[in-house]
């Protein structure tokens, strides 16, 4: 079979939505990330299915890619939704609204940066990460897509994918944790 029209169709529409981007936005997400690190605050991220593995993965590129061999404050990532055995003591005991507030409440102090990533904006436990750290003196920070939901409207600063498609949502929050991390590691994009 002949795919190119739709491979074709796809790389279009995922550039034409980059090129909707706020840079704006992103410059004011590098902004927070910067003054956490050169404060030492500490940035928690969070996200369900994809969203995970972005958060997961921005870890990762953060506290070794951004840190590693800098001779300067590194940055303190923490990713929510890495420890599974906690996260299925909190679903299962409590419910699973609560797998990210309950872990975040031991470790936040005010001042934190709490990220969550959504790409319909909507995930109740990401919401109720996100309010709590609103109500304790947090820095909230919302990676969206579709219309940015109820935590584009909740979260202090975001960054919105304007598209309902839920893969080119998560490309293009993925290539938002390398353009970040590139540029705020001394790499450029």
């Amino acid at each position: 079979m002949d795919y190119k029209k739709d491979i074709k169709e796809y790389f279009e529409r995922l550039k034409n939505t980059i090129d909707q981007m706020s840079i704006d936005d992103i410059n004011g997400l590098m902004n927070v990330l910067e003054n956490a690190r050169e404060s030492g605050k500490q940035i928690f991220i969070m996200g369900n299915g994809g969203s995970a593995a972005t958060a997961s993965h921005s870890v990762c590129d953060f506290n070794k890619g951004v840190s590693y061999g800098k001779d300067r404050k590194r940055y303190k990532f923490i990713c929510l939704n890495d420890n599974f055995p906690t996260m299925m003591a909190y679903a299962n005991d409590v419910s699973y609204d609560d797998v990210f507030v309950e872990p975040l409440k031991n470790f936040f102090n005010e001042g934190d940066i709490v990220i969550g990533i959504s790409g319909s904006g909507n995930s109740k436990n990401v919401l109720k990460a996100i309010e709590w750290a609103n109500d304790n003196g947090g820095v909230t920070v919302g990676i969206s897509g579709y219309t940015g939901g109820k935590m584009k409207q909740m979260s202090r600063f975001n960054v919105h994918v304007p598209i309902m498609d839920m893969q080119i949502t998560e490309d293009i929050h993925m290539v938002l944790v390398h353009c970040i991390m590139k540029i705020l590691g001394g790499g450029h994009c």
